[in-house]
């Protein structure tokens, strides 16, 4: 115990502002009674973050006995219900809502450090699930005692501690806890940790916690060091959110692999976790291929995509189909405007020359259907506009989207920026319709 004392005297200033996620159970409430003995010695104010998650009837009357205990000793008490669940993961779900809760606190308060009461045990089986699941160098880690977010610190003191000590204490003293059942259902993966392979490995060695500790500090620095390569070749070869594969497959596998986990890092945020070994491995052989163009799917509604020597990220939105009529101008998202002009003097494909009579007015401009096709000028034959689309390397997710120009025989008369077709006239020729188009 006095170790955490001399962690926290360390750690907390005067006039300092801290939140602390509280359950009620032994592990927060050990928490709060060490806190409360160094402010004996300190004055800093102690914001408590209870999140009730309305899955057990008992929780109400928890949430009402750690409100009667913050009055008595004087803290802060900052309460939240989560309502309803969202169709994700229970456990991940409720993480990503009470984070979002606890950050609002941190802002609300000018707070220095959010702690939470994390400890040894806590750590033991993180890093024995990451590693049967699969995960990165960093994510073996488990987690850290102190993670600095820049304007503030999550604080996990009691990681060199384990369940039984913070237990045995709280029973000694009799001092009041709540006491969750569903966390000894063997229903949840970490329970099964908790309750099977933890007290085999204590039973070895009963300071097991230390080792994996030890570890954890291991794996960091190394996993540090390496990082620090990573950034420098991260900042060359990511550019415009864009993975520059030219660059990119010059690294070895594993600087590849560490590069993939940063750029991913950068839409998952807090959600990492459902990256698994499995996507990272999908996601590598899709650079690795001898395909120009490859899209997978991916956890989180998105899609990794390999277009020629790029590769990115893109929300999996369902294809929406469009038609407008080209009346004066028409702005497509992402393409530019198609707009019709009195005159103009330019010769390539960003504009085309019509003859209103041999085409059917009025003219539109739609994405692209299955099977369309369009006789380019100066050919006799009708070529498919997905292979006009791999000839000129136009992105796999930019072609389903793209503007085709159409008349009201829904004849393909202009792939703008791209080929014109049959349609388009000569100069010398007669044309009363001028389109042009601006990207």
């Amino acid at each position: 115990m006095q170790e955490i004392l001399d962690y926290l005297d360390r750690l907390v200033s005067n006039n300092d502002k801290i939140v602390v996620a509280v359950s009620g159970g032994p592990d927060s409430m050990f928490l709060l009674d060490m806190l409360l003995k160094v402010r004996k010695l300190k004055n800093f104010d102690i914001i408590v973050a209870h999140v009730n998650h309305n899955v057990r009837r008992e929780s109400y009357d928890e949430a009402k006995m750690v409100e009667e205990y913050c009055k008595n000793n004087n803290m802060i008490f900052e309460y939240m219900i989560i309502d309803k669940y969202g169709t994700d993961n229970f456990h991940d779900y409720a993480r990503t809502v009470r984070y979002k809760f606890f950050e609002s606190l941190v802002s609300k308060y000018k707070a220095k450090y959010l702690l939470t009461a994390h400890h040894g045990d806590d750590l033991m089986e993180t890093i024995l699930m990451r590693i049967v699941r699969g995960s990165t160098v960093s994510g073996y880690t488990g987690f850290n005692r102190e993670t600095n977010l820049g304007n503030y610190s999550i604080i996990r003191p009691l990681i060199t501690m384990t369940k039984q000590e913070i237990e045995e204490y709280m029973n000694k003293k009799n001092l009041w806890y709540a006491v969750d059942m569903s966390n000894k259902k063997d229903v949840y993966t970490r329970n099964r940790y908790r309750k099977y392979i933890l007290p085999m490995l204590k039973e070895e060695n009963k300071n097991v916690h230390k080792k994996f500790l030890k570890f954890s500090n291991k794996i960091r620095s190394v996993s540090d060091f390496f990082n620090k390569y990573v950034d420098g070749r991260y900042n060359e070869i990511v550019t415009k959110d864009k993975l520059d594969l030219k660059l990119l497959l010059k690294e070895d596998k594993i600087v590849v692999e560490s590069i993939l986990s940063k750029y991913l890092y950068k839409y998952y945020k807090d959600n990492i976790y459902m990256i698994t070994d499995k996507n990272m491995s999908t996601i590598y052989n899709c650079i690795m291929s001898n395909k120009s163009n490859v899209v997978i799917d991916i956890p989180g509604n998105f899609k990794f995509v390999k277009s020629y020597t790029n590769a990115y990220i893109i929300k999996n939105d369902e294809k929406e189909s469009y038609k407008y009529e080209i009346k004066s101008r028409v702005h497509i998202n992402g393409y530019g405007v198609i707009k019709r002009v009195d005159n103009s003097t330019k010769t390539d494909n960003y504009v085309t020359y019509l003859d209103s009579s041999k085409i059917k007015l009025p003219l539109y401009v739609r994405n692209r259907k299955i099977g369309d096709k369009m006789v380019i000028k100066n050919m006799d034959v009708a070529k498919r506009i997905k292979n006009i689309f791999i000839d000129a390397k136009v992105p796999i997710d930019k072609r389903d989207n793209y503007p085709i120009v159409v008349d009201s025989n829904d004849e393909i008369i202009w792939l703008p920026g791209l080929k014109k077709s049959k349609f388009d006239s000569k100069s010398s020729e007669k044309y009363d319709i001028i389109l042009l188009c601006e990207l």
